[in-house]
């Protein structure tokens, strides 16, 4: 499929305007440059209110936002999505995402959960992933005084939120820990490694580049990177029973295309029930451009549907 006519405005005057590539920044330049990209997502939509909170995490506190949806009785308990941003593991915060989080709160009708877990290069795997499954694991603890209902919790994540998602599902798996209902990961990185066929047909032009997926999961990998390390790279798990029913989005002109298709094609083959999604025509970070793309509300849209669906059922 050729490049949708948005998707192609957007990197037309990216490119126009960007003097270096992503991947020869710095950390700290990368991260200045990327939060003027907050604005792509639009207009944030009003919900019924949105608390602040630092919760305990294993090396530090951590910040959170709690979204409550715009609709639904005030004294129900409602369904919970905890949310993991993308980013690399190296950019964004909860701040940044704030428009995306208003969104999947109010299309999902849960309260969202969305965490600021600690970046790399500062802070290399695994901290970022004990701060997600920490994160998760407060969520159940704290349900009741949150509004919500512990056998209806999920989590999402895009990118490197994504593979965060996916890592604590199998990480509370394997734990017994928090018994997640569904998971949804949006582009997410699945793999270590820049290899996949996807990888080298979107290599150039589409925001996310070949070079700069290598960016970041060497800024995120420690020394001794091993990519047989499920929750490092989570379709190398030896087994993926027993997880929770997924949604898996994937877009067409993205790194991370096969990232997803793979993933999907693990958890189905493993028993867990799992709907995959190819949005032709896409790039890598269309969830955060509602400001600039209609496909974005059409995700939105089926995040919501797929999401009230599962949870509906438990």
């Amino acid at each position: 499929m050729p490049v949708d006519p948005q998707v192609q405005a957007f990197l037309e005057e990216l490119a126009a305007t960007q003097s270096k590539p992503f991947y020869e920044m710095t950390p700290a330049e990368a991260r200045q440059v990327t939060w003027d990209f907050r604005e792509l997502a639009g207009k944030p939509e009003v919900v019924r209110k949105v608390d602040y909170e630092f919760i305990p995490g294993p090396t530090a506190d951590l910040p959170v936002r709690i979204y409550y949806p715009s609709q639904g009785d005030t004294a129900s308990v409602l369904p919970g999505l905890i949310y993991f941003h993308g980013g690399g593991w190296v950019l964004n915060n909860i701040a940044s995402v704030d428009s995306v989080s208003r969104a999947i709160c109010n299309r999902t009708g849960c309260v969202v959960v969305a965490v600021n877990y600690q970046k790399a290069p500062e802070h290399k795997y695994p901290i970022p992933l004990n701060d997600c499954y920490a994160a998760t694991q407060w969520v159940f603890e704290n349900a009741e005084p949150l509004g919500i209902d512990a056998c209806q919790v999920g989590v999402i994540g895009d990118s490197a939120g994504g593979n965060l998602a996916a890592a604590v599902t199998l990480k509370a798996r394997d734990e017994r820990g928090p018994q997640i209902a569904c998971q949804v990961l949006v582009y997410p990185a699945t793999q270590y490694g820049w290899d996949t066929p996807s990888y080298h047909a979107n290599a150039k032009g589409y925001l996310l580049e070949r070079p700069l997926m290598e960016y970041f999961w060497k800024h995120y990998a420690p020394d001794l990177a091993d990519g047989s390390d499920p929750y490092f790279a989570p379709l190398a798990a030896t087994s993926h029973a027993d997880l929770p029913p997924a949604l898996v989005v994937s877009a067409e002109l993205d790194p991370l295309c096969d990232d997803g298709e793979q993933y999907s094609q693990k958890l189905r083959a493993a028993g867990v029930p799992v709907k995959y999604s190819l949005y032709q025509g896409m790039i890598h970070g269309f969830l955060s451009m509602a400001g600039i793309l209609d496909r974005t509300q059409t995700l939105f849209d089926e995040i919501g549907q797929q999401v009230r669906s599962i949870l509906e059922s438990k």
